[in-house]
């Protein structure tokens, strides 16, 4: 066994507390602009600590500039390995050279990046996007009999969650000629901009009493826009059908009060696969798959009940 991981299995029987992290690990955040978000990072940071790992954790607030100076840091510091949700897909084959070259290995988490070179990274764990966005069109045409005019709330232009979900979604609307996107606009996976976002699109579609259904990118967002569709004199969940991605904890109560109608689930929890990948890469494991794919469920109105009394519970 690597001695760093001999260490660590040391730290696991002793406590953490009474010896030094055996591995040490950074971790580049896209940031904190949603409640999946913020669960995703202190899954990631609770599952560091049980393990015994001195995590350096770094919050980009949304910027990839931000991300590429912590790496940097990353490697100065000569951690042992590190772990980027990374803002967008492009731009990061400078940065990740820089690692292949320092001999840290990295592993890219949660969105994608786009390198022609598949050796400057060991694997991705990650939902699959496109698939999340077909789940959503399928459920849309089929409440709808695939007759409906949809508003889009886009997530981070350029980010391979926003990419996918639309490449999924259209690809399945594509196929029922009566399903169309009358708006579609970024609001950047917030839930601040989906409100205001949707407040525009609104006024601009006559009030919405036309618009059949809300697609979002993400929960945040849709929670923002549930609000703007409520202060429209509307009600989401009849008047416009609501289905969006993540399945965080504040959709279940809307769910309850059929104010939602549909969101699939995106696991927050990458941290332990993340973490089980650095190990058996430097105890000498070198075959790993590029992709792990991480699936998730579709909540509705008929099926979320006991998931909401899980979460109430925890």
């Amino acid at each position: 066994m690597n001695k760093k991981l001999m260490g660590l299995a040391f730290a696991s029987l002793l406590g953490a507390s009474q010896v030094a992290s055996a591995l040490t690990v950074g971790f580049s955040q896209v940031g904190s602009e949603s409640g999946w978000r913020t669960t995703f990072s202190e899954s990631v940071k609770a599952e560091a600590e049980k393990r015994g790992i001195d995590l350096k954790f770094s919050d980009a607030q949304q910027k990839q500039e931000n991300q590429i100076k912590a790496v940097r840091s990353f490697i100065a510091q000569g951690v042992d390995a590190i772990v980027i949700a990374p803002v967008v897909e492009t731009g990061w084959r400078p940065v990740l050279m820089e690692a292949r070259r320092a001999r840290i290995p990295v592993v890219i988490v949660d969105r994608n990046v786009a390198v022609e070179d598949s050796r400057l990274y060991i694997t991705r764990i990650a939902p699959d996007f496109t698939d999340e966005g077909r789940k959503a069109a399928n459920w849309l045409m089929d409440a709808t009999d695939g007759d409906c005019d949809i508003v889009e709330l886009q997530g981070t232009v350029g980010s391979s969650a926003a990419i996918g979900r639309m490449e999924g979604f259209n690809e399945v609307i594509g196929e029922h000629p009566e399903a169309e996107i009358i708006r579609s606009q970024t609001a950047e996976f917030t839930r601040a901009k989906g409100k205001e976002v949707m407040e525009s699109i609104l006024k601009a579609e006559g009030g919405g009493k036309q618009v059949c259904a809300l697609w979002s990118h993400n929960d945040e967002m849709a929670l923002g826009a549930i609000q703007a569709i409520k202060e429209a004199g509307l009600k989401p969940g009849e008047d416009i059908l609501v289905v969006s991605v993540d399945a965080v904890d504040d959709m279940f109560p809307a769910l309850a009060a059929g104010e939602v109608n549909a969101t699939i689930e995106m696991s927050p929890h990458m941290g332990g696969p993340a973490f089980d990948v650095i190990e058996s890469y430097l105890d000498g494991k070198r075959d790993f798959e590029k992709w792990k794919v991480m699936d998730g469920r579709i909540f509705t109105q008929e099926n979320y009940q006991a998931e909401y009394e899980v979460r109430k519970a925890n």
